[in-house]
């Protein structure tokens, strides 16, 4: 699922930008929903759906430690 999300933790990557996560967590809510671009009547719910989705990956990036210990700031 979601091939074009690509892995945004070390060593995979090393500089991840917010545009990084927001764009994976738009693709991520696109194909659950199967909307490209959700109807007006539906954009309030895909639009916070990202936002939330952002926001947790965000938060999971942060707690995330790689070997040797290090974490993600």
């Amino acid at each position: 699922m979601c091939r074009s999300i690509k892995t945004l933790r070390p060593p995979y990557a090393e500089e991840v930008t917010e545009g990084d996560v927001r764009a994976a967590a738009l693709q991520y809510v696109r194909k659950v929903s199967g909307f490209r671009q959700p109807a007006a009547h539906n954009a309030a719910a895909f639009e916070q759906a990202v936002d939330e989705v952002e926001r947790a990956t965000a938060k999971l990036l942060a707690s995330l430690q790689v070997r040797g210990g290090r974490t993600r700031t």
